[in-house]
């Protein structure tokens, strides 16, 4: 949900530090959090307002509660680091695809993007990027899985707090479409995975956040009716759930209630990065992948409340939403009752409505609001 870099245009540059192949498994992989290597970052894949850029190896857990490893660039600003180091800022990437010719930390950054990572840097904030673990290295990456994507980013941070580095131990996250689901997840759990480590989280900025997403994925079937507002992404973004999910639990059979073409667009999945997967579905649609309801095989609901549920409770720092009106990726629906939840429940929730902004302009539009909440959040 919400394509993040200019992956189908592009050849992978692994900065000499290729880590797709399973011998990076081979020796024991250390706790989570753990730093395994940093190397400088190809040039051409640095964004404008970083000073340093580094692509890093660090230890992490997948969707199977088997050690993994994970890939991460971080970003430097220009400013020299304050007393105290520099606050840190993680930043959770939107769809690029699960193949690992998709890898964000190995492709060059959108113009979008950079102009938002540079903004933060220019604020005075390391940018950590997880690359999510499976993409680029072992593994399959669990498109929307709430906990492990937390854990993942989480882990990024750790990481980079083993580098030769002046880090503040304040950090933030912040994060747009699959990244906002993956900014608010981490949020979530953020003091929870980092207990014991010295790390103070400070709060999460996430837009086009698909926040009870799984209301509509167990809507999924032959008969489904598609939300009138959903774009030409839809295809690419089933697949891609379909596909993470039925690789994290192999004991539902997910494939039994697939078409032929649903099979074999989830196949296509697991390599295809965003653009050329929506491309390849064009001809495609949403119940065209099933032939009977997802929620007719036994225990799906509560296997797709664990894969990708986000709880609308239990935070310990504030939480900033915004929202594009415009949104044909994510419905502006599912930020508008999430907040909702957040706010019957007492948490600490700051909405910001953009009428005008479609899913990735919310992400520049909502920058000045982003900037004072974080600002805040930090003092």
């Amino acid at each position: 949900m919400g394509c993040a870099t200019t992956a189908d245009a592009a050849t992978p540059t692994w900065s000499g530090l290729d880590a797709r192949d399973a011998s990076v498994l081979e020796a024991p992989v250390p706790a989570p959090g753990a730093l395994l290597e940093t190397v400088p970052l190809d040039p051409a894949l640095s964004v404008a307002g970083a000073a340093g850029a580094y692509r890093i190896l660090y230890s992490t857990v997948d969707q199977h509660g088997r050690p993994a490893v994970s890939t991460a660039v971080v970003f430097t600003p220009k400013t020299p680091a304050p007393e105290g180091g520099w606050p840190v800022v993680a930043w959770a990437h939107g769809t690029v695809g699960l193949g690992d010719d998709c890898t964000p930390s190995a492709l060059p950054r959108s113009g979008r993007d950079d102009e938002y990572l540079s903004h933060w840097l220019d604020q005075g904030y390391v940018v950590v990027g997880s690359d999510y673990a499976g993409l680029g290295t072992p593994g399959l990456m669990s498109y929307l899985n709430s906990v492990t994507t937390a854990r993942g980013v989480v882990d990024s941070v750790l990481a980079a707090h083993h580098m030769d580095l002046p880090l503040s131990p304040k950090w933030a996250v912040v994060g747009q479409s699959q990244g906002g689901g993956a900014a608010v997840a981490t949020a979530r759990w953020a003091s929870e995975f980092s207990a014991g480590s010295g790390l103070d989280y400070r709060g999460v900025v996430a837009t086009g956040t698909p926040a009870n997403v799984e209301t509509i994925v167990k809507q999924a079937g032959p008969d489904m009716v598609v939300p009138p507002e959903l774009g030409p992404m839809a295809n690419a973004y089933t697949a891609y759930i379909v596909a993470a999910l039925r690789e994290a639990r192999p004991d539902l059979g997910v494939d039994r209630v697939l078409t032929p073409a649903g099979r074999a667009a989830a196949d296509k999945a697991e390599t295809s990065c965003a653009a050329d997967l929506a491309g390849a579905l064009d001809g495609m649609t949403v119940p065209g992948f099933f032939t009977a309801p997802v929620t007719s095989i036994p225990g799906a609901i509560e296997a797709i409340d664990d894969f990708m549920g986000v709880p609308a409770s239990g935070y310990d720092r504030p939480v900033f939403l915004g929202v594009g009106m415009q949104d044909r990726d994510v419905p502006p629906s599912l930020t508008l009752r999430f907040s909702e939840k957040l706010s019957a429940n007492g948490e600490d929730v700051t909405l910001k409505v953009y009428p005008d902004s479609d899913h990735s302009g919310t992400v520049l539009a909502s920058m000045p609001d982003s900037t004072r909440f974080l600002a805040r959040a930090f003092s």
